[in-house]
């Protein structure tokens, strides 16, 4: 009688949740509010994400004046004014009005360390349940992603949303399934896993079946915005609907940039690098380049200044940037290598208006907005010949050469010491065409193909 008891319990229980589960979805179904709801848990992160975010709220409020703008947030301190103050203290994008702040408590279920196996599939399934606190707070006629949260497209679309995302770059690729494949170390691929056939298989066979479920969410989704070439090819490979997939360039704020003086000094001819000291960003990859261009240089030509420019995040960051510092000490150019830690945005455009050249070696980098600061601000790119760079930034305009191109070490230290020798008449007439190149991932460029990219949707719901 008493294990009866205890089933018919377990069962009470579960219908319980579901009877909760489907009253919350009807309730929100049935209140939709004449808004755009934007689900991005991170609202101070202060990078790309972050600019997208306020320029995509910015452009809604210029295209539907009707809709209210409401901002899911896990940042407590977070309040419309605040927001809206960030937008344009941080990026400069002035908002037509502050958003709504919808507050989100659950954040800690798609941070990283909370899963410390099994990250992908952990973060993922995470967001589904931060993102039904956010729907049960408030369920808006418009779902719109600039996070990369694919899995929680299929509930938004339950709760009779419509369902827009911006996305930077899959969370899972094709190339990382190769990467695996061909047991290659690299950041997102494990030294102990790449030497273990079986633990390959098995990670083989994990990201196989994340791929599907990756798919069919992204999938949900009734327009997919894009941030670069690579990110579309990837995207209608794993989602297949390429009729609903836009690119569309994420917002460069180049303006401050492109007035600075093409003419630079050049000696010593200063090259740049830009870039959070994290390891998929390739600092000692730049550094032995610098090395072996320095050893092939001839006695006439000038010595060059190597600039590293970027941030810390934590601890592991920081190590990093103190192996780099060792490694310049161990190639014998120490005296010729300097690092810039943490600095303001104006040191930063000092720093680029000195330089005739940057350099960028992060492998599959998405979009690559850094070599695009580089073309906007007369510094010649030396850019990784993958995703981004290789097939939307770094390509001719008007017939002219913007830059190089490399993968290897011997590569790199090649375009190095072409920038250096170049003559001065041949430099500035790249770096012109670098520039108006650059021009093409501008910030209003964005808005135009952003409202584009939604207006047909936005005029059919309007229409219903």
């Amino acid at each position: 009688m008493a294990n009866w008891f205890i089933i018919w319990a377990l069962i009470a229980g579960q219908l319980a949740l579901i009877v909760r589960f489907g009253l919350n979805i009807i309730n929100g179904r049935w209140n939709r509010k004449r808004a755009v709801g934007f689900f991005h848990p991170y609202t101070n992160d202060g990078g790309g994400g972050e600019r997208v975010l306020w320029c995509a709220v910015k452009a809604i409020q210029e295209e539907s004046p009707d809709l209210d703008c409401v901002v899911y947030t896990g940042d407590h301190d977070a309040s419309p004014q605040s927001l809206m103050g960030r937008a344009i203290d941080r990026f400069g994008v002035k908002l037509l009005h502050p958003p709504k702040v919808v507050h989100l408590y659950k954040r800690k279920w798609v941070e990283e360390t909370t899963y410390p196996r099994f990250t992908m599939i952990g973060q993922s399934l995470g967001s589904i349940y931060l993102s039904w606190e956010a729907l049960c707070s408030f369920t808006p006629l418009y779902y719109l992603d600039t996070s990369g949260y694919a899995f929680t497209y299929p509930l938004a679309r339950i709760f009779g949303c419509k369902v827009i995302c911006y996305t930077h770059y899959p969370t899972i690729s094709l190339d990382m399934l190769s990467r695996v494949r061909d047991r290659n170390s690299m950041y997102n691929n494990d030294a102990g896993i790449a030497r273990s056939i079986w633990l390959s298989r098995f990670k083989i066979i994990y990201y196989n079946l994340f791929s599907l479920m990756y798919g069919f969410a992204g999938s949900c989704t009734h327009l997919a915005m894009v941030n670069s070439s690579w990110t579309q090819s990837h995207i209608e490979k794993i989602w297949k609907i390429p009729d609903r997939t836009k690119r569309v360039y994420p917002p460069c704020d180049t303006s401050g940039l492109q007035v600075l003086p093409l003419e630079r000094p050049a000696n010593p001819p200063k090259i740049i690098s830009v870039a959070q000291f994290r390891p998929e960003k390739a600092h000692k990859l730049q550094l032995e380049a610098f090395s072996v261009a320095i050893g092939r240089l001839d006695a006439e030509s000038p010595r060059p200044k190597l600039q590293f420019v970027g941030s810390c995040r934590n601890e592991a960051d920081e190590e990093r940037l103190e192996g780099l510092k060792n490694r310049a000490v161990e190639l014998k150019v120490d005296a010729d290598v300097e690092f810039h830690k943490n600095v303001v945005y104006r040191d930063l455009v000092n720093l680029l208006a000195g330089a005739i050249a940057g350099i960028h070696s992060m492998t599959d980098e998405h979009f690559g907005i850094s070599v695009v600061e580089f073309m906007a601000a007369g510094a010649i790119p030396i850019a990784h010949n993958s995703a981004g760079p290789k097939m939307d930034i770094v390509l001719e305009e008007d017939g002219q050469q913007t830059g190089f191109l490399a993968r290897s070490v011997d590569e790199y230290a090649d375009a190095i010491l072409n920038i250096i020798k170049m003559p001065e008449e041949q430099r500035l007439k790249m770096a012109l065409a670098a520039r108006r190149r650059a021009n093409r991932f501008s910030e209003q460029r964005f808005y135009e193909d952003f409202k584009a990219a939604i207006r047909p949707i936005l005029t059919h719901l309007s229409k219903q």
